[in-house]
């Protein structure tokens, strides 16, 4: 449930659809993210999941995983 959420934002954020987003899917190299995509999809977990993310942990983020792993979403 939590992690259709996390697509949900993704996929809004990139005008694609939630089910190209999958967890081992490079944020940049697969779905194409850009630097304000990113910045849009943490505004978007942290309005949907009620957390305030790291600077440090935002910058490590390489897949959708490890967004999932940011809020602890089980995949």
């Amino acid at each position: 449930m939590e992690f259709e959420k996390l697509q949900m934002i993704i996929a809004e954020v990139l005008g694609k659809d939630s089910e190209q987003i999958y967890a081992k899917a490079r944020l940049v190299e697969d779905l194409g993210v850009d630097s304000l995509e990113v910045f849009q999809i943490i505004m978007g977990m942290e309005d949907t999941f009620d957390v305030i993310l790291e600077e440090e942990a935002v910058y490590q983020v390489k897949t959708v995983q490890d967004l999932c792993n940011l809020v602890m979403i089980p995949v």
